[in-house]
């Protein structure tokens, strides 16, 4: 944990010292608050996607996580030190049901067979536990009604210590190797399970985002809520990358309204449906890109929180946040690199980091979560300065995964072949940030060719697979 928090200092206090003067003096260190622990160093995921495969070449079926550095090999992970013995429980039934049948799981190169992923979620406070057996449709009708009730009678039987609330099987015939909903069914229960965050109440759906680590971002969004205290009654603030509205509804108590955009239809569905259970009808949820968004939106914010993904902000749509003038922004991040990066341009426009703090999301891993309180400066000797996007290095903090990367992914699975024009208007249709050159045609006079529908598919599938959207 220290290891994070100082590889966080070395990335910001070269961004955030040079400004020390606009701060009244106050030094990078004056303004790090250091990091926040999780409340659990193990067993505090909530959330396992699970792999059907083998870990050798035509060995016993496996269920577990890919080998490091492997499209094909799985390795079984019972006893995993990040979640619950529940979780390991449920994986070993699964595995050694399906072993006892015999059932095929689905091959990436002949692209054959059934088992494909096994997706497990548990809420922490309320134990309440979701199961999706995602498979192909090459088993049908009767023979698979037959093996999915067998399924769902040895799970019933589990002495687990939360409780099952539904059982589930998502079809999935995508070349992609990634949990992709091609139409999920109830085998038991319901579609959906519960969890609170700071007494706050949400509905989770299979494929709803929501933060793995339920304790520590109790942690996270407190902090967050202690930076906009001060944005009390009369004030409008926007969520920006909202998700399933978590973050707006629990602001919603120390502000007017809270407006939360999302480029998830399906997030933003499930955030309405939540903010409604939580009484709360000073939310307001939109779903589209940001920077479209924000066009149409007649309230203008007093405070804007920002939770981007991990490549940080597409630098229109931060120029359009900059614009709003607003006297104090939150920049919540996943990735310091892409906060170091962003914090340049909102520096040099007048936006100084006033605290700054980490919380340790992710136990074990070299994964941290940032949040930055930002405040404008209003000084009379401040110098106002005219920044071009264009001069802005955009692109130090890098991607996931390698443009080479991502095309051998869409090649092997797929079969399609791809190009850098390609895979960058994917990525910036996703709101990644992406160098000028592979976005622009050569002359004023050409046509930029568009990416096809089906390979736009095979590139965010990629994204998917590499954890980029």
């Amino acid at each position: 944990m220290k290891l994070k928090e100082q590889q966080v200092r070395e990335l910001l206090k070269p961004v955030c010292e040079p400004y020390r003067q606009q701060r009244g003096g106050k030094s990078f260190e004056d303004i790090f608050e250091g990091i926040k622990e999780s409340p659990r160093k193990f067993a505090y995921r909530n959330k396992m996607e699970f792999s059907f495969g083998d870990s050798v070449k035509e060995g016993p079926l496996s269920l577990g996580m890919h080998r490091r550095g492997s499209f094909h090999d799985i390795v079984t992970v019972t006893g995993c030190k990040i979640v619950d013995q529940d979780f390991s429980d449920v994986l070993q039934a699964v595995l050694t049901y399906f072993q006892e049948k015999k059932t095929p799981f689905y091959h990436k190169m002949r692209h054959t067979g059934y088992l494909r992923h096994l997706l497990v979620r548990k809420a922490v406070k309320t134990g309440e536990i979701l199961i999706d057996l995602v498979t192909t449709s090459q088993i049908r009708d009767e023979e698979q009604d037959r093996l999915l009730k067998g399924l769902k009678e040895i799970l019933l039987q589990l002495n687990l210590e939360g409780k099952i609330v539904g059982i589930l099987n998502t079809q999935n015939d995508s070349l992609a190797d990634a949990v992709i909903n091609q139409g999920t069914r109830v085998i038991y229960g319901q579609d959906y399970f519960y969890e609170e965050l700071l007494g706050l109440r949400f509905r989770i759906s299979p494929f709803s985002f929501f933060q793995t680590n339920s304790l520590g971002a109790e942690v996270l969004y407190d902090t967050a809520r202690e930076y906009i205290a001060d944005a009390g009654n009369g004030k409008v603030v926007y969520d920006l990358y909202s998700g399933t509205g978590t973050i707006a509804q629990i602001l919603a108590s120390v502000a007017e309204k809270v407006i939360g955009v999302e480029i998830v239809d399906e997030a933003v569905e499930a955030a309405k449906e939540n903010a409604k259970m939580n009484g709360l009808n000073n939310c307001e949820f939109l779903a589209g890109d940001v920077l479209k968004v924000l066009e149409h939106i007649s309230d203008k914010p007093d405070f804007i929180v920002l939770d981007p993904p991990r490549d940080g902000i597409h630098p229109k749509a931060l120029e359009r946040i900059i614009n709003y003038g607003v006297d104090k922004m939150v920049y919540i991040s996943c990735k310091p690199t892409s906060l170091a990066r962003d914090l340049e341009i909102l520096q040099v426009r007048g936006y100084m980091a006033e605290r700054i703090c980490c919380v340790d999301m992710f136990p074990g891993t070299a994964n941290i979560e940032s949040i930055v309180l930002l405040s404008k400066l209003y000084a009379k000797q401040n110098i106002e300065v005219e920044l071009e996007m264009s001069e802005v290095d955009l692109t130090a903090a890098g991607s996931k995964a390698t443009y080479e990367e991502i095309k051998e992914y869409v090649l092997e699975h797929t079969g399609l072949k791809v190009s850098n024009l390609y895979i960058a208007q994917v990525k910036e249709k996703y709101g990644i940030i992406e160098r000028a050159n592979y976005n622009l045609p050569k002359s004023e006079n050409s046509r930029q060719p568009k990416c096809p529908p089906e390979k736009e598919k095979a590139i965010r599938e990629a994204l998917e697979y590499f954890r980029m959207i």
